[in-house]
C-alpha cells in the first residue's frame, strides 16, 4: 500500500439527473413529492419524525412554494449521516433548481445503504454500512 495515497472521499451511489435507477419512485416524486420528502425525512430521523408528519409539512411549505427550504435541511442532514459531498453544488440550490431529481436521489441513496424508506423505519440498515475512508485500515 502506498503511503501517500489518499483515500476516495465517499460519492453518491446514484447520479443526480438518473431518476435513482427506479421510474415508480420518479413518477411518485413527480406527483406526489411529500410522499418521497416524508419517507426520506422519516428515514434520516431514524423514526423520529413519520412520513405523514413530514410530508404534511411539506404539503404546507409547497402552498408557499418554499418546500425546497425544508428539503436541503434534509439533504444536509442526510449526507452529513453518511459524508456524502455537496455535489453538485450546495444542498439548497440542487433543491431549488430540481427537487425531484434531489428527492429521487436521496431515496436512492436510502435504499443503497439497505433502507426501504418505502417501508418506514425499522431500525438500523440491514445492509453492511459502508465506512467512511478515512476510517479503514
Amino acid at each position: 500500500m502506498n503511503i501517500f495515497h489518499r483515500p476516495q472521499p465517499p460519492k453518491w451511489s446514484a447520479s443526480l439527473c438518473g431518476c435513482g435507477g427506479d421510474i415508480g419512485t420518479c413518477c411518485i416524486t413527480c406527483c406526489l413529492p411529500c410522499v418521497t420528502f416524508g419517507q426520506i425525512a422519516e428515514m434520516v430521523d431514524q423514526g423520529q419524525s413519520t412520513c405523514v408528519q413530514q410530508g404534511c409539512i411539506y404539503c404546507v411549505l409547497m402552498l408557499f412554494s418554499c418546500q425546497c427550504l425544508l428539503s436541503c435541511v434534509y439533504r444536509e442532514k442526510l449526507r452529513a449521516k453518511f459524508g456524502l459531498p455537496a455535489e453538485p453544488c450546495h444542498d439548497c440550490c440542487v433543491h431549488f433548481c430540481c427537487e425531484p431529481c434531489a428527492l429521487c436521489q436521496e431515496h436512492a441513496e436510502l435504499k443503497a445503504r439497505g433502507f426501504d424508506p418505502s417501508e418506514g423505519w425499522k431500525g438500523p440498515a440491514t445492509a453492511p454500512p459502508s465506512m467512511p475512508p478515512t476510517m479503514k485500515r
